[in-house]
């Protein structure tokens, strides 16, 4: 397994982690109290952030290429939009062209 294969996957599980403590947190406490716009606004910056130090912590002392450091996020990206849709599907019920229409 390459490098950035590995690397992607371990940001992947991290991320989606994080997100699921979060996705958790925003929707039993925040959108209750603030609403969804509210809750997301509040979630963003966090998720945003822990993806960022995640990102930093996994490429630290590794000789990574470019190539490979963007594919580690691809890798990351396509799981974590994969994941997210098979959760939305299977917990919420929703078809898959419903999930996609949340990002609108």
């Amino acid at each position: 397994m390459t490098a950035a294969l590995r690397l992607g996957l371990v940001y992947f599980a991290a991320v989606f982690a994080v997100g699921f403590v979060l996705g958790t947190v925003r929707t039993l406490v925040l959108i209750p109290r603030i609403g969804e716009l509210g809750a997301v606004l509040v979630e963003l910056p966090v998720i945003l952030t822990a993806a960022w130090a995640i990102c930093g912590r996994l490429l630290r002392g590794r000789r990574l290429g470019a190539a490979q450091a963007v594919a580690m996020g691809a890798v990351a990206f396509g799981l974590l939009m994969l994941a997210e849709a098979g959760l939305s599907v299977g917990l919420s019920g929703r078809t898959l062209a419903g999930h996609l229409a949340l990002y609108a």
